[in-house]
């Protein structure tokens, strides 16, 4: 039977997985080649200030992608709770996307202004203060650890030369805006810029 032969020879079953495989991902692919219009930053998109980009940096460092994503689905359940469905646009200026794709924590996408700084600073110091079945860890640390800036230049150039839109000032005023700024005000400023962009978009919320 044809279906024996193809089982039997391993160098023909290799050679069709690498087919399907292909056609898999050059369905998936293509379309977003021929699709420019989707990926370009929506009008409301500011890149992140000093602070922010110190905080998106704590956040990647201390694991929070690992169990908080940052995509809204289009569903139904997901809009109802969170707000507008994720679009690529938004996040034009994000190296690397913080996506993520397991949920042991809310979804953070449209987290910004939706909590006051001080929500952020007890929750950080006692997740369960504020919400009693969490079992999100305490970050104690963040508000002992200060910022020096030295390095928040630097990382604003080379996301310059990856597109993010930073002007000579923003990177000339990097490190006088980041020193002296706790870990845990950076990281709860990065958590506050989240979705502010979207608000207005298509009748987000």
């Amino acid at each position: 039977m044809k279906h024996e032969v193809l089982e039997k020879n391993v160098g023909l079953m290799m050679a069709f997985i690498l087919v399907a495989v292909s056609f898999g991902g050059m369905v998936q692919i293509f379309p977003l080649l021929f699709e420019g219009e989707l990926s370009k930053p929506i009008e409301t998109l500011k890149p992140l200030t000093a602070v922010q980009l110190e905080g998106r940096d704590i956040y990647i460092r201390e694991g929070c992608a690992v169990c908080h994503t940052q995509m809204v689905r289009p569903l139904q359940h997901e809009t109802a709770r969170y707000g507008h469905y994720s679009v690529a646009g938004e996040d034009a200026y994000e190296h690397p996307f913080l996506w993520g794709s397991k949920r042991t924590g809310p979804d953070l996408a449209r987290v910004g202004g939706r909590y006051s700084d001080a929500w952020h600073v007890a929750h950080l110091m006692n997740p369960r203060s504020v919400v009693p079945v969490s079992n999100m860890p305490a970050y104690p640390w963040l508000f002992e650890n200060e910022l020096d800036g030295e390095d928040t230049a630097a990382k604003m150039k080379t996301l310059r030369i990856l597109g993010v839109p930073y002007t000579d000032a923003d990177v000339e005023g990097a490190q006088a805006a980041v020193q002296g700024t706790t870990e845990a005000q950076a990281l709860i400023a990065y958590l506050q810029s989240l979705g502010q962009d979207m608000k207005g978009f298509g009748g987000a919320r």
